[in-house]
C-alpha cells in the first residue's frame, strides 16, 4: 500500500497541531519526525520533547529518522516518548544489527536508512530484519533540496531484492519527492513516500497532500496500490 509520511521539518511549527490534522485529512498516515544533531548533518532540529508533543496530538504512527551519530545513546528515550519507528543511518553504526536489534527490543519498527552515495549492498545482511529501508534521494541536512534522479536506481534494486528474497520490508524514499517526482518514485517500487515541502503549504496542506497521493496510487503498480 502507498502511503504518505508527512514531514514535519516543512510545517509551521506555531501550528503544529493543526498542520498535523490538515495532512492527516488530506490522506497523511504516517508522521515522520527529521531528527538531526548537527553532527551527521549540518542542521539541528528534533528531540524525544517533540515526539512527545506529537504524541499528546495524533494517533498517527510516529516515524523517527535519526540523522545522528551516536543512535543507540537515544533509542530508550525515543521508545518512552512514543515513538513507533526509528531509522539509523549505516554510515553510523559500527555495529548495525546490534542497533537494530535494540530498536525492536524497545518494541518500535527499525529501519535502516542509506544516503545517496551509499550502495544498497551494504544493507544484505540486515533486510530480513528490518521493517523499512529508507532511501535518501538527497544529501540530508536540510528540506526543499532537489531529487537526486540516480537514486532511484537504488529504490529499482531495493524492490528487486525484497522480491528474490522473500521478504516484505518497505521502502521509504525522502528528499525532493513532490508533485513531479512522485510517480519515478512509486514506479521503481518505492511504498512509504515522505514529502515536507510538497505538502505544508498555509491553507493548502490537505489539498497538497491529496494531490500527491493521488499522484502516487496512479503510478503504482496495481498490486502495490491494492495491497492493505
Amino acid at each position: 500500500m502507498i502511503e504518505l509520511a508527512f514531514s514535519i521539518l516543512a510545517s509551521d511549527f506555531a501550528h503544529l497541531a493543526d498542520e498535523v490534522a490538515a495532512a492527516e485529512r488530506g490522506g497523511g498516515t504516517i508522521v515522520h519526525v527529521d531528527v538531526m544533531d548537527g553532527h551527521f548533518v549540518p542542521n539541528i532540529t528534533f528531540g524525544p520533547p517533540m515526539v512527545k508533543s506529537l504524541r499528546a496530538v495524533t494517533k498517527l504512527p510516529l516515524d523517527c529518522h535519526l540523522m545522528i551519530e551516536r543512535p543507540d545513546d537515544f533509542i530508550s528515550e525515543f521508545a518512552a516518548a512514543g515513538a513507533d519507528m526509528v531509522s539509523v543511518h549505516q554510515e553510523v553504526c559500527r555495529h548495525l544489527h546490534r542497533t537494530l536489534q535494540l530498536i525492536a527490543d524497545h518494541k518500535m519498527l527499525p529501519g535502516v536508512v542509506i544516503n545517496p552515495a551509499t550502495p544498497v549492498e551494504t544493507l544484505i545482511e540486515v533486510l530480513p530484519m528490518v521493517h523499512h529501508v529508507l532511501v535518501m534521494s538527497v544529501n540530508p541536512g536540510f528540506g526543499g533540496q532537489q531529487f537526486l534522479p540516480f537514486t532511484l536506481n537504488k529504490i529499482a534494486y531495493l524492490a528487486e531484492l525484497r522480491e528474490e528474497l522473500g521478504l516484505n520490508f518497505r521502502i521509504e524514499v525522502d528528499g525532493g519527492v513532490a508533485h513531479d517526482t512522485v510517480a519515478q518514485v512509486v514506479e521503481a517500487g518505492a511504498d512509504m513516500l515522505v514529502a515536507g515541502s510538497a505538502v505544508f503549504c498555509p491553507g493548502k496542506t490537505e489539498q497538497n497532500a491529496r494531490e500527491l497521493l493521488a499522484l502516487a496510487r496512479a503510478a503504482a503498480p496495481d498490486k502495490l496500490a491494492q495491497k492493505g
